[in-house]
């Protein structure tokens, strides 16, 4: 970037540091101390409402927020004098394997994976150049900088130290450790020379302020209403509770035998339950809907099958070629697994009505559909859609 998003903030009015100011001077509802506290989510909807940018931070893909194709990760922590070790990505459902692995071997592995999941949101919402945006926190003042948000270069790598609980190396460029007891990579974060600084005022009370400003104030019931979105998992879970993907049906339906299959049959699983919980989220069988695809192109889709219990588009191979070679870099007749979806960090999609006739399609992670499951009681340990 040219420029950097508060030099865009103050050219247009300086929304971005007004908002964040306006939660800052409530820091006294959650803390005692004189540094600011914002929380990450917070950070991100403020920014995303700033700058008009399209909110990932939900899809759980490396980068929190899309502006203009470029990537965004937004990251709020307390400022450190000697660099600030921060959070960058989790490896949960690879731990098994990278538990095994030490030194070099292991911080090989752990890059590999994350420089995996930064081209798969590259891939997934045509993204041609990333950036950090912090909102680093330290007395009384908000310190505001970008960072590069680069694949670590594997081949520069070497080890800082190790032991039987983390691996630290770095790249010539960053600083990185690995925790493996967590499963987590940190990144040292260094505050530039150029950051603005941003004075910050907590409020004595702010609880004056909040019952001043709802007193006789009706709700707009508008502001409470979300989104409808449902959640559809890529994967079944046996009784032993086991995820899988059915090697001839879903999203591997073209290796289903009966007929001659063509490479890109495939759909995704819509388990009774997600009917039964929203009869009328989706339109009709065989009535076309627009898909709209995470990089904004549009696919024509239908629910399709006895009961509904599969989405399909028109070409069929529409949704094979955004789902199994572009998102997964499956190449054909490679099956899809969930070793696969597991290493580039998701395993279902989620669905958000506009209309019954504009959809939008994103890909999320387990953690979000086990939410949806335990507010909509949605179960997939069902029959394989064969």
């Amino acid at each position: 970037m040219k420029r950097s998003f508060i030099e865009i903030d103050i050219d247009n009015g300086s929304k971005y540091l007004d908002l964040l100011s306006a939660i800052s001077k409530l820091s006294g509802l959650f803390s005692d101390s004189d540094i600011p506290y914002i929380n990450y989510r917070a950070v991100e909807n403020i920014f995303c409402k700033s700058f008009n940018a399209h909110n990932l931070s939900r899809s759980d893909v490396a980068y929190d927020a899309n502006y203009n194709s470029i990537g965004v990760g937004l990251k709020t922590f307390i400022c450190k004098t000697h660099g600030s070790v921060e959070k960058i990505a989790e490896f949960n459902k690879l731990s098994p394997l990278l538990r095994r692995l030490r030194g070099i071997d292991l911080a090989l592995r752990v890059a590999s994976y994350r420089n995996d999941r930064i081209l798969l949101a590259q891939r997934t919402y045509n993204i041609s150049d990333s950036i950090y945006h912090i909102v680093g926190r330290r007395k009384k003042e908000l310190v505001l900088f970008e960072a590069d948000y680069d694949q670590i270069e594997i081949d520069n790598i070497k080890i800082i130290s190790t032991s039987e609980k983390s691996v630290k190396f770095e790249d010539g460029v960053n600083q990185y450790s690995y925790n493996i007891s967590k499963s987590t990579l940190f990144r040292t974060f260094e505050i530039p020379t150029s950051a603005y600084l941003h004075d910050i005022e907590i409020l004595e009370d702010p609880y004056k302020v909040i019952l001043s400003f709802f007193k006789d104030r009706p709700i707009d019931k508008r502001e409470l209403e979300a989104r409808e979105f449902v959640v559809l998992p890529l994967f079944s879970i046996n009784k032993k509770g086991t995820r899988s993907i059915f090697t001839k049906s879903g999203i591997n339906q073209w290796n289903a035998g009966g007929r001659k299959r063509n490479i890109g049959e495939i759909y995704i699983p819509i388990k009774s339950i997600v009917h039964k919980s929203f009869p009328h989220f989706f339109p009709e069988r065989h009535v076309d809907f627009n898909l709209k695809l995470p990089s904004g192109e549009i696919l024509k889709a239908t629910i399709c099958q006895e009961k509904g219990k599969a989405l399909m588009t028109n070409p069929n191979n529409a949704l094979a070629n955004w789902l199994l070679r572009r998102i997964l870099r499956l190449k054909e007749g490679e099956l899809a697994t969930i070793d696969r979806l597991d290493e580039l960090g998701f395993d279902s999609v989620v669905i958000y009505k506009v209309s019954y006739t504009e959809y939008e399609i994103d890909i999320t992670s387990l953690s979000n559909f086990q939410d949806f499951q335990y507010l909509y009681g949605a179960n997939i340990e069902e029959e394989p859609n064969d």
